[in-house]
C-alpha cells in the first residue's frame, strides 16, 4: 500500500453510498479508499494513515461515533468528516466532543464535502496531487 500519496478513506455500510463518494472524490482527483464499517477501516490503518476520514454515524457494529473516539485517543492526526442520515440533537452533541472538521446530513453536498476534505488534507493533497481540484 502506497502511504506517500495523501488518501481519503470513506466508510459507510451502505455500498451505493461509498461507491458515490468515491466517483464524487475520484472525479476531483482525490485518492480515496472504501472500508464498509468501522472494523475493518480501524484493521486497515497498520498499513498507514489517510489524511482524512469520511466516517458514517450509524453503521452496525462500530458506529462512527466509537470510530471517531478511537482515532481521536489513537490517530489524532486524521481529520473526521461525519455524515449521517439521522442526526439528532444528542447524537451531534456527542459526535461535536471529538471536534470533527465536519458534521453533514446526507444527501451530502459534494461542495461542502469537497470544501472540508480540502481543509484537512488540502496540502498534503495538493502537493501531492498538483493541486485540489473540487
Amino acid at each position: 500500500m502506497n502511504t506517500s500519496t495523501p488518501w481519503i478513506a470513506v466508510v459507510d455500510d451502505d455500498d451505493a453510498i461509498r461507491r458515490a463518494l468515491l466517483r464524487l472524490m475520484r472525479a476531483a482527483g482525490i485518492s480515496a479508499r472504501a472500508y464498509a464499517g468501522g472494523a475493518e477501516f480501524l484493521a486497515a490503518l497498520d498499513g498507514g494513515h489517510p489524511c482524512c476520514v469520511v466516517l458514517d454515524v450509524h453503521m452496525p457494529g462500530l458506529s462512527g461515533l466509537e470510530v471517531q473516539a478511537m482515532l481521536a485517543a489513537q490517530a489524532p492526526e486524521v481529520g473526521v468528516i461525519l455524515i449521517t442520515g439521522h442526526q439528532t440533537p444528542a447524537e451531534q452533541a456527542r459526535a461535536l466532543l471529538h471536534q470533527p472538521l465536519a458534521y453533514l446530513n446526507k444527501p451530502v453536498n459534494d461542495q461542502l464535502l469537497l470544501d472540508a476534505i480540502a481543509t484537512a488534507c488540502g496540502a498534503a493533497t495538493a502537493s501531492a496531487t498538483g493541486g485540489l481540484r473540487p
